[in-house]
């Protein structure tokens, strides 16, 4: 017996553009009815160049340069923690600038004011408005840079991008932006440190063709204060000097070198996706150019008996590893080691000597840059890459706690997040 089969016309349907199916038109079944939806095209979103970074703990940065000021907006902050201006001014006074000769000579306080999120002393869970007021910006420097652009700066960038940019003190692009990182980095900190005990510290390590020394430094034991104790802010004072005379030595000759700042994570709880997290955030400082976790690149170089960090049990029961060639992170998880990780920072490109660029109408030219810049930005930049880690772990404890320790925790294999608060004393209101 003869057959027929009929396709219903899909809901909504419309009849099928010809010139879009030529070979459909051609087919003919009586019997046969197909009818196709016309694709449509759908609604692009498209986010604009990040200025928050977070899930659960946000922060977004704002401000320029030359302009009013500068500050951060924290939203996700647990409430009734003790919080006062005072707890975001140490590492402020550790970015400012002008606080040494291998720093620009710009003078300013960088001195915050909380605006909102915090009552009587404590914060309230509401968005932390941080302000830090611009004081000695001097827009009669930047005059070059409204015709041309700097070399190796974002100068150039921001216009293709935008089609506009502000041009005293490179605007968003200027280091100034890290100061709300820092700020909010403080917050991060405190956090971290009272709830858990992990301690953010970084130093620098390398300036130029100056390496420390694998070893030279004990992650175990060194202490803010042993970083804090020169201008470079190398916690060995041996090659803190050698640092020191090669940053002074390109200086006076109005150039500029390149560093590297290691950081560590002092008893981090597990925490998830770590090595991206991580990377994500203090590549996002301006001037960074490399990031390093563990053995880094030079891993490469070994085999894998050589690489793996092998296990055992510590005298306190816990499983440890024997060397931390993973940097603390095993598949993206912290594993309780101290997170070990190198950032590397170009020499900045803001620099005191003629210089081969173009205008904006593409005109070859020779750019004499004016202004006040870093020799090396490394050692100011020790509390911004201290900030940005801090960040992405207190972003992400939020995160585990709310996952895995909503519910109790297996107790054999699993410890605790937090320290039972023995420091810790969220106030009542």
């Amino acid at each position: 017996m003869a057959s027929s089969i009929i396709c219903k016309p899909f809901l909504r349907a419309t009849k099928p553009n010809s010139s879009l199916y030529p070979d459909l038109q051609r087919l003919h079944f009586p019997s046969l009815r197909i009818s196709i939806k016309p694709r449509t095209h759908k609604k692009l979103q498209i986010q604009a160049a990040g200025s928050t970074f977070g899930n659960y703990f946000r922060v977004t940065t704002f401000g320029e340069s030359n302009g009013g000021g500068v500050g951060c907006i924290v939203d996700g902050c647990p409430p009734r923690i003790p919080l006062s201006e005072a707890d975001l001014q140490g590492d402020l006074d550790r970015r400012r600038p002008g606080q040494s000769r291998v720093t620009t000579p710009r003078k300013e306080t960088d001195t915050c004011r909380i605006y909102s999120g915090v009552s009587e002393g404590v914060t309230t869970g509401t968005p932390i408005h941080v302000l830090v007021p611009n004081t000695d910006h001097r827009e009669q420097d930047y005059k070059e840079m409204s015709i041309a652009y700097r070399p190796s700066h974002a100068d150039a960038t921001y216009d293709m991008k935008y089609g506009v940019r502000a041009v005293q003190g490179g605007g968003r692009s200027s280091a100034r932006e890290t100061i709300g990182r820092v700020a909010s980095g403080a917050i991060a900190k405190k956090i971290l440190k009272q709830f858990s005990g992990t301690e953010v510290l970084a130093y620098v390590s390398q300036v130029q063709q100056v390496l420390l020394p694998d070893g030279s430094v004990d992650h175990d034991t060194v202490t803010l204060d042993q970083i804090e104790s020169n201008i470079v802010r190398c916690p060995n004072p041996e090659y803190a000097e050698k640092m020191i005379a090669a940053i002074d030595a390109v200086r006076i000759k109005g150039d500029s070198v390149g560093g590297v700042v290691t950081c560590i994570g002092l008893g981090s709880p597990v925490f998830d996706k770590l090595e991206a997290e991580l990377a994500k955030a203090v590549m996002s400082v301006p001037a960074s150019k490399g990031f390093e976790l563990g053995s880094g690149f030079s891993g490469a170089f070994l085999t894998g008996s050589e690489h793996n960090d092998e296990f055992y049990t510590d005298e306190h029961g816990r499983i440890r590893t024997r060397t931390n060639r993973s940097g603390g992170i095993q598949g993206g998880i912290s594993n309780g080691e101290i997170i070990n990780m190198r950032v590397a920072f170009k020499p900045t490109p803001a620099i005191s000597r003629k210089q081969h660029t173009v205008t904006r109408e593409k005109k070859e030219i020779e750019l004499l840059v004016h202004g006040r810049h870093d020799p090396c930005v490394a050692p100011r930049a020790v509390p911004v890459v201290e900030a940005m880690v801090a960040l992405v772990l207190v972003d992400q404890l939020m995160a585990q706690y709310a996952q895995c320790n909503l519910f109790p925790i297996n107790a054999e294999l699993q410890e605790p997040l937090s320290l039972g608060f023995p420091n810790f004393e969220p106030a009542m209101i």
